[in-house]
């Protein structure tokens, strides 16, 4: 008998514990932000119905090759979306005498590595369905698939996004993309011209759970003397890597779980091991400590947040319709073969009122 109670007693445990992982995976599911005009998540349902299959399939092997990979498609969206928008800007070549995004100092240290997986997949999707899904789609399914491959949560990612037909820039580029020795006062006004708020401003920091850093982005922190917001332990383990200013070394961002994408870069926080002032100043400040806090210890809060946050970036300033383009090649626009494609289009129109909570 006492051994059909205990039985009984750890079967209640795992439906409760089933019926609670069901209830937080709803939850996520349920927290996405209203759509922009034209996106949808079942875009390509009829034109491409394999096409988020063949992404991750190719992603599943690409990431399990290269671990930083998925850190660098994570990044690549970002910086795309940023930018006057989720329009494949980022991935375009110098053309001409028109300068690529690409070589603005925050884009230097994307990787080719990265661009080049986005246009293998350009290619594989052509193969597959034709000329239907876009650079810019591309680039934001690659990125929730590495989430998802790193260990963060799965989310649906609206599609229909159309490929800008210039890039942005140096002053639009430099004017988007707050430097890493930025703090929270300087983070929100970058945001607010996005409509991304404070928590908004945590969650898609916590992307740096992921991939690695240049000395030179955090250097200030070092020399000629130590923040004192740092842990002193910290800072000696950076100076093994990094022993003096201008140095080309890379250190990861995580120093927990540099390749998981999980909750650990808020441990880190609380611990003073943030490795940008962006990052660190995150716990100082009263606007954003509290999420970092809760993050910390609530990787479910972390995870829900995260997507609400990421989805809603993932449509500032689209494309859709007849904007735009479907580029054939994700690093170079299309001939001309239209009047559509001759036409300005304005990256001012913005979904600032959709996405509005």
């Amino acid at each position: 008998m006492a051994s059909s109670a205990s039985a009984l007693r750890v079967l209640l445990l795992v439906v409760l514990a089933l019926a609670s992982c069901a209830s937080a995976a709803a939850a996520v599911a349920a927290r996405t932000p209203p759509l922009a005009n034209g996106l949808s998540f079942e875009f390509y349902k009829a034109t491409c119905p394999q096409a988020e299959s063949i992404v991750f399939n190719f992603l599943q092997d690409a990431v399990r090759n290269d671990v930083g990979l998925a850190a660098a498609l994570v990044r690549i969206h970002f910086h795309d979306c940023f930018v006057q928008g989720c329009d494949g800007s980022v991935l375009l070549d110098k053309t001409g005498s028109t300068d690529s995004e690409k070589i603005a100092p925050p884009n230097v240290t994307l990787r080719p590595t990265a661009f080049k997986a986005i246009n293998d997949l350009r290619a594989l999707l052509a193969k597959a369905c034709g000329a239907v899904v876009s650079c810019a789609d591309i680039a934001a399914l690659a990125a929730r698939d590495s989430v998802q491959l790193a260990g963060g949560p799965h989310y649906p990612v609206p599609l229909g996004r159309r490929d800008g037909l210039t890039p942005a820039n140096l002053t639009t580029i430099l004017g988007a993309l707050p430097r890493p020795t930025s703090n929270v006062t300087t983070l929100l006004s970058f945001l607010a011209k996005i409509s991304l708020d404070a928590d908004d401003l945590v969650a898609l920091s916590g992307a740096h759970t992921l991939g690695i850093a240049h000395c030179v982005s955090f250097e200030e922190r070092l020399f000629p003397t130590q923040d004192p917001t740092m842990d002193k332990w910290f800072a000696g383990q950076l100076k093994l890597t990094c022993p003096a200013l201008n140095i080309t070394n890379t250190t990861n961002n995580d120093i927990r779980t540099p390749n998981v994408f999980d909750n650990k870069y808020y441990l880190d926080l609380l611990n003073r091991q943030g490795l940008f002032t962006s990052d660190q100043d995150m716990h100082t400040d009263g606007r954003t400590k509290p999420t970092v806090t809760k993050f910390a210890v609530d990787q479910a809060a972390f995870f829900d947040q995260y997507v609400f946050s990421v989805i809603k970036m993932g449509q500032i300033n689209v494309l859709t319709g007849n904007q735009g383009q479907i580029r054939n090649d994700c690093s170079a626009p299309n001939a001309a073969s239209s009047s559509n494609d001759e036409l300005p289009w304005s990256v001012l129109e913005t979904v600032a009122e959709t996405l509005a909570l």
